[in-house]
Parts: C-alpha cells; sequence; structure tokens
C-alpha cells in the first residue's frame, strides 16, 4: 500500500508539473502573441508613412521637373531666346538686338543669301524702330539644323509673326546658348522718285549718304536699307519740294529682300515757286522791245516794217502745273497769252497803223533739282520741240 501510495504520488506530481509547464509555454504563447499585436500596429503605421514620404517625394519630383521646364521655356529655351531678341525690338534696344549671337552679317554673308553685298546699315538704329507690341512664342519644333522658332506679334494695328531658326552655340554653366542659324535681318530695296530725301519711320536719309556710289548715287536708282526682322519701315517724303502720304513695309522673314517704289508728289509751296519763277520769266520775256523776244516763247510776224519798238505785256499768265519727269519734274504744255502793241508802216504806201494784238502761245519746263536742294527751271516753247 505504501509502495502504491509512493507511485501516485508520483504520478500527481508529474502531471503537475507538466501542468503548469503547459501553463507556462502558454503564458510564453500568449506574450509573444500580444507582443506581435503590439508591433503590428507600428508597423502598419511605419508603412504608411513610408508611403506617403514615397508619393511626396514623387510629387516634388515631378514639381521640380515640371518647374525646371517651365524656367527653361521662359528664360533658357530657344522660343526664350528668339522672345527676348523681338523684345529688344520692341523697346527700341537696337544696339542690344545686334549684339545678339547670329543677327550682325557681313558682305559675305549677304553675298551667299543673294543680297546686295553693300546694303547699308543705317537704319540699324533706335530711331528707325517701329513699334511691336505683343510679342509672344507661337511654336517650336526640331528641324534640320536647330529649332524652329515662330515668335507673333502686332505691328501697326496689324497682327503679324515671324519665323526663325536658331542653333545650340555652346554651354553657359549647365544651360545651352543660342544663336541664329540664319541672320534675322532684311534688305529693303527703296526706290524713291522726285526726291533724292527720304524719311524711314521718321529718320531722314539721302540717297547719297546711303548709296556706294555716293554723290554719283543715280537719282532713280533703288538703294539697299539693311534692316531688323520681324519689323515695319514706313518710308515717306516730306520736303520743302515733295512729299508722299509714305507706304509701309514689313519685313517679317529672316535675310528677305523687299522692294518698294514710291512717287512723290510736289508741295503746294514748290509749284507756288515755279508759278512765280515762270511769270517772272514771261516778264523778263516782255521786257524786250523786238518782234521776238530771245529765248521766249513767244513772238509776233510782220510783212511790213515796224514805225516804233514794238512793247510786250502778258495778258494771260499760264496756270502752272508739276508732273514727274524721271528724277525731276516737268510742266506740262500749258496756253498762255502776250499781248503786243506796235505801230506798222505799210510798204505799199507809207502809211503807218497801230497794231494791238493778243498772242497766244504755249510753254513748257523742265525742272532740276540740284544736289544742294535748289531747283533749276528751263522753260520752253512746245512748238519748238
Amino acid at each position: 500500500m505504501d509502495q502504491g501510495a509512493v507511485i501516485n504520488g508520483t504520478v500527481n506530481n508529474a502531471a503537475v508539473d507538466n501542468a503548469a509547464a503547459d501553463n507556462a509555454a502558454g503564458a510564453k504563447r500568449n506574450e509573444r502573441r500580444a507582443s506581435r499585436a503590439a508591433r503590428s500596429p507600428r508597423r502598419s503605421r511605419l508603412s504608411t508613412d513610408l508611403t506617403i514620404l514615397a508619393i511626396v517625394g514623387v510629387l516634388l519630383v515631378a514639381a521640380f521637373v515640371a518647374g525646371w521646364a517651365s524656367l527653361y521655356q521662359q528664360f533658357w529655351g530657344p522660343s526664350a531666346f528668339v522672345e527676348r531678341y523681338v523684345s529688344m525690338l520692341a523697346t527700341g534696344r537696337a544696339a542690344d538686338a545686334l549684339a545678339v549671337p547670329g543677327v550682325a552679317v557681313d558682305s559675305t554673308d549677304l553675298a551667299d543669301a543673294g543680297l546686295p553685298e553693300s546694303a547699308s546699315d543705317a537704319l540699324l538704329r533706335r530711331d528707325a524702330l517701329s513699334a511691336l507690341t505683343d510679342v509672344r512664342t507661337l511654336g517650336e519644333r526640331p528641324v534640320d539644323g536647330g529649332i524652329e522658332v515662330t515668335i507673333g506679334f502686332r505691328a501697326g494695328g496689324n497682327d503679324g509673326s515671324s519665323t526663325f531658326t536658331v542653333e545650340q552655340d555652346g554651354w553657359t554653366g549647365i544651360l545651352p546658348s543660342w544663336r541664329f542659324a540664319e541672320s534675322p535681318l532684311a534688305v529693303i530695296d527703296v526706290t524713291v522718285r522726285g526726291s533724292m530725301a527720304f524719311d524711314v519711320n521718321g529718320f531722314r536719309l539721302d540717297k547719297r549718304q546711303v548709296s556706294p556710289l555716293g554723290v554719283d548715287a543715280p537719282p532713280l536708282d533703288p538703294v539697299a536699307l539693311l534692316v531688323f526682322s520681324p519689323g515695319l519701315y514706313r518710308v515717306a517724303v516730306d520736303t520743302a519740294i515733295a512729299e508722299t502720304p509714305g507706304a509701309d513695309v514689313l519685313a517679317d522673314a529672316p535675310l528677305a529682300r523687299v522692294p518698294l517704289d514710291l512717287q512723290a508728289e510736289p508741295t503746294e509751296e514748290f509749284v507756288a515757286v515755279v508759278q512765280e519763277r515762270v511769270d517772272s520769266f514771261l516778264d523778263d520775256c516782255a521786257t524786250q522791245q523786238v518782234l521776238q523776244p530771245t529765248a521766249c516763247p513767244f513772238g509776233f510776224v510782220v510783212q511790213n516794217r515796224i514805225a516804233n519798238l514794238p512793247t510786250w505785256s502778258i495778258a494771260s499768265y499760264p496756270v502752272v502745273t508739276l508732273v514727274p519727269d524721271g528724277a525731276g519734274w516737268a510742266v506740262p504744255p500749258v496756253e498762255a497769252v502776250a499781248h503786243i502793241s506796235v505801230d506798222i508802216r505799210s510798204l505799199f504806201d507809207g502809211s503807218v497803223r497801230t497794231v494791238e494784238e493778243d498772242v497766244a502761245f504755249g510753254l513748257d519746263a523742265e525742272i532740276t533739282v540740284l544736289p544742294d536742294g535748289s531747283a533749276s527751271i528751263l522753260v520752253g516753247s512746245p512748238e519748238a520741240e
């Protein structure tokens, strides 16, 4: 019995020990579960935070890229380069515009473009620029040899556009530099009839100043003038002798040749001066007491002898008008009337009779404008031609 009791007691103790061990193991498992449960929310929050940080990072990178692209487009790209050049013209900064890489040309560049090598640069200045407004980029696209940029603007109240090709010209630090692949300058061929002097956008020029022939410049030959493009140029004549309402020329393409033929009209003051000179000329003719005044458009023929010296007066002066005549002007044929008073002695019977007669005659005139701005008037008779 005692042995059996010991055995049962040993078994019971072992069961107790096993139960305790099981309880301890369960407690540890519970602790581990609790620990994992506690760590799980922390891992979830960390994952969420990392995801948010990643999204923010992507957004920042995207914003940086977009900002860089915008800044590049506005300040450092080919469109910004061209727009900056046109804005210089719009604000009258001719010297700065001429210094932009690729703008200035020499005689070789002009010859290669089929333009006059001797084209004058007299208009590449602030005083000859016109107002440009609403300067903006219309488009940009890659082409052979560079980037083609189209710029819009308003000139003289009208919308216009110009397209230029630019190419990269090295780097400035991490930023690209640009230059015009083809100069944006253009040439206006100006032919002005009736005046050696003319204005371009209010800037006064003389053909003899800008022609390679100088003072020997033919009055009717065109003069080649370099201009900035885009640009609106009004050519007009406003002198004491001649005037025009003006003609507009739009230079909107690089290295283009734009012709302009302008006919000036005589001023009222000039016509009045010519009228006065013609009247004075006829008055001088009337002072000659001969039947045929020398170098004058009128005269009188008699078959008998004159008994005394004739006297002349101008009964009706011509009304002078002027028409263009090559580089100068002309008075077209016009009628006038002189009056002669003379006593005539008959060869038949010696009697004397007084003749009072109106003598109609025609005249014309050639007018040459001299280099000093004065005019030479040569009065003639259409009948003598």
